[in-house]
């Protein structure tokens, strides 16, 4: 079982107790805004794509990581790995992401999960290059993306909702640990 600690963080592989705190995480527009469409998520809906990430770590050997405090134990959301599928023109590629309940924004939990995350494709993995995928006026990701060290490569138009993107890549070579 894959784990990662951080100072403040454990991520690792989701257990059937962090559904619900994830489906919370979903319901919240402020968390939802930059996410496809803007919609909120029921329970059903997470628990399918808890589902999906899960099967990713199997197909691929990554996925994304449950995000857990580990002073208190509590779900603070995902960050991970995933293949983009959703994009054609950037494959082959691997993406970087996270999503944390609105309550653990700006207190750093976010890029520390980041960090650990990229160090994991591209030291445990053996990855070479990683991509990050924002919506266009995401502030706040866009700063954990500049903290990763990642530089933007180009911007794009998301194929379903026609919003602006932007990828950002960072390949080995340029990786700061």
């Amino acid at each position: 079982m894959t784990e990662i600690r951080t100072p403040r963080l454990l991520l690792r592989r989701w257990h059937d107790d962090d559904l619900v705190p994830m489906a919370d995480i979903h319901a919240d527009p402020r968390v939802m805004r930059w996410v496809d469409d803007g919609s909120v998520r029921d329970l059903d809906h997470t628990a399918e794509a808890i589902e999906r990430w899960e099967e990713e770590w199997d197909e691929e050997g990554f996925g994304l990581f449950a995000v857990e405090l580990l002073a208190s134990g509590e779900l603070a959301g995902f960050t991970g790995l995933s293949v983009p599928e959703f994009l054609p023109e950037v494959m082959p590629a691997v993406a970087i992401s996270w999503r944390l309940g609105s309550q653990f924004w700006g207190q750093g939990y976010g890029s520390e999960a980041a960090q650990a995350t990229l160090e994991f494709a591209l030291q445990d993995r053996g990855l070479d290059r990683v991509i990050s995928i924002n919506r266009v006026g995401d502030d706040a990701s866009e700063n954990v993306i500049r903290k990763l060290g990642m530089v933007p490569e180009r911007e794009t138009t998301h194929p379903v909702y026609g919003f602006p993107l932007r990828v950002h890549t960072i390949d080995l070579t340029e990786f700061q640990a």
